[in-house]
Parts: C-alpha cells; sequence; structure tokens
C-alpha cells in the first residue's frame, strides 16, 4: 500500500498546494467542497453528499453490506496572513492553512483513490465512508462546530469505527504518535471583566480602579492549575487576552480579560470553570466587582484501544514499530472527538516537520509542513480500512 501511495503522492500534493492557495474558514469551505466532490466524481464509483453539516462532503464506496469504516478529514482554514513565502501561498488576504487541513483533505482523496482500486480488486466486504468535514476550528452561532454539524445530517449513521490523521510540524517525518485513551483535551473559554467606578488619574483614592485589582486576579487564576488541581491530572489556563484603558490620565471603568481551559479529567473540567469564578470574585475584597461569561468548547478525545492498535499494526508492518511514539502527548483540542463518542475510533499525528532548523508551528503565519509525509499517512489509512474490510483485524 504504502507503494501504491507513493506512487500517487504527486496528485495527491497537488491538491494540497491548490486547496492551500484558496484558504476558506470554517462554514465557508465552498470552494473547497468543490474541488473534493468533483475529484470524488473523477475516481469513480463513489456516491456523493454534499452540503453536509452546511459545507461538508461525504463519500461512500462499499458493497453495500458488511462493516462501514469512517475516515475524517478537515477542510477549513484560520484568519492569518501567511508568511511563508512559497509559491502556492494564499491567494487570500488574512486567510491560510495555518494547520494542515489543506493536506489532511488531500490525503483523504488519495486514500479515496486507493481504495477504490482495492474494492476493484476484489476481496473487500462493506463501506468506506469519506468524511470531508467543515469548520474543525470554529463554531456557528449556535456554539456547534463541523463534526457534531455532520453528525447531525446522519454522516456517521451506520458506521461501525472511525479513524483519522492530523499533521504535525514539530514531529520528523516517518514519526508518528499514536495513543490509547486520551488523544486530545477538553476545551472551555472564559471572558471576564474587572469592573469598578474608574475615575481621574490624580484622584485614585475617589474610585475603584479595576487595573489595581487585575494582579490579584490574574495571581488567582494562574495559581489554579498549580495549587488547586490534582497535579496527577492535567490542566491548563491561559490568558490570551488582557485589555484596559485608553489614555493615562484616566482610571478606566473596567479591565477586560479572555482566556482558554485545557482538561483531559471530566471532574477537573468541571473544577476549572468554578476556581476562575472564584478567581475573578477576588476583585470584591477590593472594592470592585466581575462579570464572567465560560462557553464550553469541545470534549476531550479518546482513541479506542482496538482501533488504536489496528493503526499500530498497520503502520508497524509499513514502516516498523519504531515510527510509533506512544508517550508524546499535548493539550491541544480536536472535534474529532465528537466523532469517537459517535462510533468507536481514533486519531494518529503524523510526522511532517520541515527538518531545516526552524519553528513552523501550528497557528502561526509560517506554518508548514513536510509535503514528503502524505503518501505514508495516505497509506496508513488506506491500508487500515483495507484490512477492515478484508476481515484481518480482530473486531
Amino acid at each position: 500500500m504504502l507503494d501504491k501511495a507513493n506512487a500517487i503522492a504527486p496528485e495527491i500534493i497537488r491538491l494540497r498546494r491548490e486547496i492551500h492557495t484558496y484558504p476558506e474558514l470554517a462554514f465557508q469551505e465552498v470552494r473547497t467542497a468543490r474541488l473534493v466532490a468533483e475529484t470524488l466524481r473523477e475516481i469513480g464509483g463513489i456516491d456523493i453528499r454534499t452540503g453536509v453539516g452546511k459545507t461538508g462532503v461525504v463519500g461512500q464506496i462499499g458493497t453495500g453490506d458488511g462493516p462501514t469504516i469512517g475516515i475524517r478529514a478537515d477542510m477549513d482554514a484560520l484568519p492569518i496572513a501567511e508568511a511563508t513565502g512559497q509559491p502556492f501561498a494564499s491567494q487570500t488576504p488574512g486567510n491560510m492553512h495555518a494547520c494542515g487541513h489543506d493536506a489532511h483533505t488531500a490525503i483523504l482523496l488519495g486514500v479515496a483513490h486507493l481504495l477504490k482500486h482495492e474494492f476493484a480488486a476484489g476481496g473487500l466486504r462493506g463501506n468506506v465512508r469519506f468524511l470531508f468535514q467543515p469548520a474543525e476550528e470554529a463554531q456557528d452561532d449556535e456554539g456547534l462546530s463541523g463534526a457534531p454539524r455532520m453528525i447531525d445530517d446522519g454522516a456517521l449513521d451506520g458506521v461501525d469505527h472511525v479513524i483519522a490523521l492530523h499533521v504535525d510540524s514539530t514531529l520528523p517525518v516517518g514519526q508518528m504518535t499514536l495513543r490509547d485513551g486520551a488523544s486530545s483535551a477538553a476545551v472551555d473559554s472564559f471572558r471576564g471583566w474587572i469592573t469598578g467606578s474608574g475615575g481621574h488619574g490624580a484622584y485614585p483614592h475617589l474610585g475603584t480602579d479595576p487595573l489595581w485589582m487585575l494582579l490579584p486576579v490574574m495571581q488567582a487564576l494562574h495559581g489554579i492549575v498549580t495549587r488547586r488541581v490534582d497535579p496527577m491530572k492535567p490542566a491548563v489556563v491561559s490568558l490570551g487576552v488582557v485589555r484596559g484603558g485608553t489614555v493615562s490620565n484616566v482610571i478606566p471603568a473596567e479591565v477586560y480579560l479572555e482566556g482558554t481551559l485545557r482538561s483531559f479529567d471530566p471532574d477537573v473540567r468541571e473544577q476549572l470553570m468554578t476556581e476562575v469564578e472564584r478567581s475573578f470574585a477576588v476583585a470584591r475584597a477590593f472594592g470592585g466587582d466581575y462579570r464572567l461569561e465560560i462557553e464550553r468548547g469541545y470534549p476531550a478525545g479518546h482513541n479506542d484501544t482496538t482501533v488504536t492498535n489496528w493503526m499500530a499494526g498497520v503502520i508497524t508492518d509499513l514502516v516498523g514499530a519504531e515510527a510509533i511514539d506512544r508517550t508524546r502527548a499535548g493539550m491541544g483540542a480536536e472535534d474529532f472527538a465528537y466523532m469517537t463518542r459517535k462510533a468507536p475510533g481514533a486519531m494518529f499525528m503524523l510526522g511532517a516537520a520541515i527538518d531545516d532548523g526552524i519553528s513552523r508551528g501550528h497557528h502561526t503565519p509560517i506554518f508548514d509542513i513536510d509535503e514528503r509525509a502524505f503518501a505514508l499517512g495516505a497509506a496508513v489509512l488506506a491500508e487500515t480500512a483495507r484490512r477492515y474490510l478484508a476481515g484481518e483485524l480482530q473486531r
């Protein structure tokens, strides 16, 4: 399968570059979805649904009977101005594929091509459902991202297992991260306002100053993980926005803060929200007040042990067990977590770091990946699905 994937690697790269050149934000992936649908039609033998989860595409190939395995790729870009200097860099000002979703989409189109030929060769019983998902990076006005939107539209109905990959710009090509259990963190966000009366900078004693209250509130927030959460349970509380005041001689009436919460354990998730509320309440001890809004985001992702073992076996046979890192973990969030709640599944991280000593982190203007990784990613997904439908995996 790896040889077959290497043979079509130039086409996967071409598709990735075309998608990269014209990035589209969450629930706006119209051009990308059209390219996906057109490519699936060119491959042939694939039933196609468009407009799934607003702008998603679902394709299915198979015998109609037997089990069904889903393979997911996300399609959306981010509101970041690209600074890679690549000849195929974004032509849409202010938007870029800064997380690799262009690669995910192109790789899954490659998987569809590979599996079309496997079905034509015979010996497979069952179905493969290709899930091209919108909006992994953002939520709509009702607080839903692409995965739950697709689930609501029936994209996973009848799917017995689901698999996916995510490129990793920090992991060398040829290496993959694959873990049992927790695979991505739950993510929640908060917006808070420390409020006072404000006043003239020359007469601070005549009012209440929210900037003065900011320091103890921030100390309380940053002490949550180190002093309130069980140290054996991972958690993150990070501030991303602190904003207050407009001129030097005016004490503002409020200070605005915005941050993110990450966790794996459901009890820790609830605890973080409670502790954030307590932290803002510190302002009252200094004569001020607060308002707080907490928005629940994606749940923690979970890799099913059986599916993880299937994929580990495939990787071992393709490139060797030494390619698998089962220890590397992070607090990134992924709405694929909704899909693995609907059907047992697993996601692996595909090493795609460019080996030149430059850090190209996800969600940065210089994010970029080594395209040599694409064939390996396509081979792992396709071979896992092939073995599943050929009855070669213990279910």
